[in-house]
This record gives structure tokens, sequence and C-alpha cells, in this order.
């Protein structure tokens, strides 16, 4: 099977680019069920029930998030359904909903487990390891793929070698720069250490250029905008054994 996991939407503008071009990817590609970060998938960041709503109509099937999870409260009825909108695992126990949501293709289903890292990011969370162990004791499923949404590159490597062979894949998002690590590790796990953003090309990480350089160099707070113009859409394919669970294939994708 092949599982597309496509990295943080930004704003409307990368939601709509999404829309134009996932449908005929999907059919091209012969893809099975699609994970997508829509955490800034709301303007000005954050995720809203509208853009939601827009990312699963395009044809996703889970919406996994990170640090920008609560950004707006209009968001928290969505963790409350327990899916198909997901929030990191390790967020205390008391915050709205889930850490992950199983797709069910009839013949098979897939774990997706949303995760994220504390170097650099929110260390107060719970250790990404310790709640991967509980989460996976729990598990049933065959199929089961992780996004890692972290700061660090060595924080993403370290969680997948120590889950190599026991989950079939990780995908890292936040930093909205696709790499070109992808590979299969030793015990059967595929994994890239950032999947990368679907949105604008000319920007920094979604946002207009000028305003992240008067950012930068004044040091002030400025109010921070997604760019607009030609869009570009980053994803991973992992091809899947149904009955092992393990990756076969890895796919990195730049549209």
């Amino acid at each position: 099977m092949n599982v597309f996991c496509i990295g943080d939407v930004i704003g409307t503008v990368g939601a709509e680019y999404l829309r134009s071009r996932l449908p005929s990817f999907k059919r091209d590609k012969h893809i099975d069920a699609v994970i997508a970060n829509g955490e800034n998938s709301a303007d000005t960041n954050g995720i809203t029930p509208n853009s939601a709503e827009y990312l699963l109509n395009c044809g996703v099937d889970v919406i996994t998030t990170g640090n920008h999870s609560f950004q707006r409260k209009e968001s928290y009825p969505l963790y409350e359904r327990e899916g198909p909108v997901i929030r990191p695992a390790n967020y205390p126990s008391k915050a709205p909903g889930v850490g992950s949501y199983v797709i069910d293709l009839g013949r098979t289903r897939i774990r997706v487990i949303n995760m994220m890292g504390t170097v650099g990011m929110n260390p107060v969370l719970d250790c990404p390891f310790d709640t991967a162990d509980r989460l996976l004791a729990a598990c049933d499923e065959k199929i089961i793929i992780m996004d890692l949404h972290a700061e660090a590159t060595a924080e993403k490597r370290a969680l997948a070698g120590y889950l190599d062979g026991r989950i079939s894949a990780m995908f890292g998002t936040h930093t909205h720069v696709q790499t070109a690590d992808e590979q299969i590790l030793p015990g059967g796990t595929g994994f890239i250490t950032d999947v990368g953003m679907t949105g604008p090309v000319n920007s920094v990480i979604g946002v207009q250029v000028e305003a992240a350089i008067e950012k930068m160099r004044t040091k002030i707070p400025v109010r921070l905008h997604y760019a607009e113009g030609p869009c570009m859409l980053n994803g991973v394919i992992f091809t899947i054994d149904e009955k092992t669970g393990k990756t076969t294939a890895v796919e990195r994708i730049k549209i």
C-alpha cells in the first residue's frame, strides 16, 4: 500500500494548491491513504474548523498538528471529536483531543500517531520516547505511521532509531524545509527528517519575506502574514507491506 504524507499546509494559499493537485496525484500514484499536517492551515497560523474541513474535502484522511494545535480557541471542538484531527500525543491528558487515529480501509487499518519534540520547543511536554512506548503497547495495528513535529533533526532521527522495527514509518514536520535523507532504517521503518511544507515558494517558510526580514533585523514584534504566489507541495510516499507492516520503498515528493 502507498501512504502519502504531506508537509505543513500553509494557509488558504497552500490549501487551495493542495486541492488543485491532490486528487490527480492520488490516482496517478495509487495512493491508499493521505496524512497532512494542518496546524498552519488557517491564515496567520493555527487551524480552524473551516480550514480542517477544507483539507478533509481535498482527500486528506488524517490531519496532524503540533505546537500551534491550540493557537485558536475555535479549534478546540475539532479535537473533542477524537479524530480525524489529532494533536500531539505527549500533550497533558487534560488537553482536548487525542494523539492518534485509525484509518480503516476495510482490508487493513492504519494507526496514525502525532508526537511533538521537546528539544528547542516545549520541554514540559511528556517525553516522546516514553509516550511512544505507552501508545505502542496498546496498539494492535500492523501499520503504524508517526508525524513527529519537532525542531531538532537529531531528536527526530534518534526517536526514529528508537522505534525502528516497531512502527512502519516516521516523517518529521515543523521546520517547513524538506530534507533529502529519505531512507528505510535497518528494522524496516521508513523515515525522513522533515517532509517540508505545502505553500508559497517565494516566502520564509510560508511567511512574507519582507515581514520576516523586518522581524529578524529589528527584534521587535511584527505581524506575520502568509505569502502569496506560486506554490509547492512537499511530501513523501511510504510503500508499506500490509502483511509485515514494514516499509519497502520511500519516495520524496516535491511538486
